[in-house]
């Protein structure tokens, strides 16, 4: 539908040609003035959010079934090329309006936060970034596109983490969240080749169609299991499911704003969007799926115990945030799609509220405490009592420690990265030496041959 294939490139190009404008102008070291950046911030979400709207309008009066919007090949390097493709539902359109509609509010609200803020400009081209990032995950069409989005959002994340650079803790926790992020992405660009190379195509109707789309697209039980495994990797890592939580208590370094639009409403929800939308593949893969809702089980006990011994407000919203999470997995493994689906929305909307609201948080406790004239107290814990005293203690020290998983993260994984990183650093600067110091003779040596 031409009106559909026009929203979509509004809805899209918008935040994308604001990421444009605001890199390029830092790049060139003319970074526009606050107010105009403000500006274009809320112009550009107000059109994605109006536009990727009455798209979803349209479609549910005029359309039937899915809808693949293609704009066409930009790389034809081998049989076949990469298209830019978008697969239009119910469920894409309206994660993805809840994505621009949030994405506004955020923007609204950052424009004050950090207002005179000396990473301002820095801040809403990162922010750009993640909205076109979450867009193109929504409305993903080909395992191509939904890999650049996914790039852009862990990208974006990362570097928002380490937004005030100036202090080593934000950048330390950065790199950590970074080094998690590439198992999640490794998970995912896996899962593109193997579906490449079993299917000969990266339509992502072949995973998110029906059972019967998948067997006639040639994906066998043992195909459609590996390709599924990966997927809850991937959707694992970026939605900080067990074992990789422990990153994201770290991930609150960043900007009030940017945590509340990340880790409370959209980001730590893409993963469930990918599995809510691979609900098709799972029903194939029984034993992922009982796998599915262990780990969306076990990430919701996990987070509640956790959340109840956190110190700092924000902590305290990332766990419960997290406990969410895992029940919307272990709702998609039940197949409860529907259900997940408005839970994942209601959810994303009510912690953005409690994200934004959070600095506010102590100063309304205390404004409290002296309209009462004492302190207010904990809130009796009838079902901690009933536990016995030896178990409770060992559950708060797993709890304080959250899990341990700190430690199975730095050995697993972040250790090894850096190892790595650190290898290729020292490869690199060699050489560059090499190169440099054999430049001369290698240039003696070719005008002899000239002359020669």
């Amino acid at each position: 539908m031409a009106s559909l294939e026009v929203l979509m490139l509004v809805g899209i190009g918008t935040p994308a040609g604001l990421l444009l404008v605001l890199a390029l102008t830092s790049l060139l070291n003319r970074p526009l003035l606050e107010q105009w950046t403000g500006r274009l911030a809320a112009v550009a979400m107000t059109v994605s959010c109006a536009a990727i709207g009455s798209a979803l309008v349209l479609y549910g009066t005029a359309a039937s079934g899915t809808v693949l919007v293609s704009y066409g090949y930009w790389s034809t390097a081998h049989e076949g090329g990469i298209a830019i493709e978008f697969l239009l539902d119910g469920m894409s359109l309206a994660f993805a309006t809840l994505t621009a509609a949030i994405a506004g509010i955020v923007a609204a609200f950052s424009n004050r936060y950090l207002h005179r803020e000396p990473g301002y400009n820095r801040y809403f081209v990162l922010f750009a970034m993640f909205v076109t990032g979450m867009l193109l995950v929504a409305l993903a069409g080909n395992v191509e596109v939904l890999f650049a989005g996914w790039e852009l959002v862990g990208l974006s994340s990362a570097l928002l983490v380490a937004f005030f650079h100036e202090r080593p803790a934000p950048v330390a926790n950065a790199l950590r969240v970074f080094s998690v992020y590439r198992i999640s992405d490794a998970a995912m660009l896996s899962a593109a080749v193997l579906l490449h190379h079993v299917a000969g195509s990266g339509s992502l109707s072949l995973l998110f169609g029906n059972a019967e789309t998948s067997a006639i697209a040639g994906l066998s039980t043992a195909n459609a299991t590996a390709i599924a495994l990966l997927l809850v990797v991937a959707a694992a890592g970026k939605s900080a499911l067990l074992p990789f939580s422990g990153w994201l208590p770290r991930a609150m370094e960043g900007p009030t704003p940017s945590s509340a639009v990340y880790y409370g409403s959209l980001s730590i929800h893409a993963g469930c969007f990918l599995l809510l939308r691979a609900g098709p593949l799972l029903e194939q893969t029984t034993p992922v799926r009982v796998l599915v809702g262990a780990i969306g089980l076990a990430t919701a006990l996990f987070s509640t115990l956790v959340t109840r011994v956190q110190s700092d407000v924000k902590s305290s919203l990332a766990y419960a945030s997290l406990t969410q999470v895992g029940i919307i997995v272990f709702e998609i493994a039940l197949g409860l799609y529907t259900i997940a689906f408005l839970h994942l929305a209601g959810h994303a909307c009510f912690r953005l509220l409690q994200f934004l609201s959070a600095p506010n948080v102590l100063h309304d406790l205390h404004g409290l405490e002296s309209a009462a004239g004492e302190r207010i107290g904990p809130m009796a814990a009838r079902v901690e009592l009933m536990i016995p005293e030896r178990l409770r203690r060992q559950l708060y020290l797993v709890a304080l420690e959250r899990g341990f998983l700190d430690a199975l993260l730095d050995r697993a994984i972040v250790e090894p990265f850096h190892r790595v990183t650190g290898l290729m650093g020292r490869l690199d600067a060699f050489l560059c030496d090499f190169v440099l110091q054999r430049a001369p003779s290698l240039l003696v040596e070719v005008a002899d041959d000239r002359d020669e």
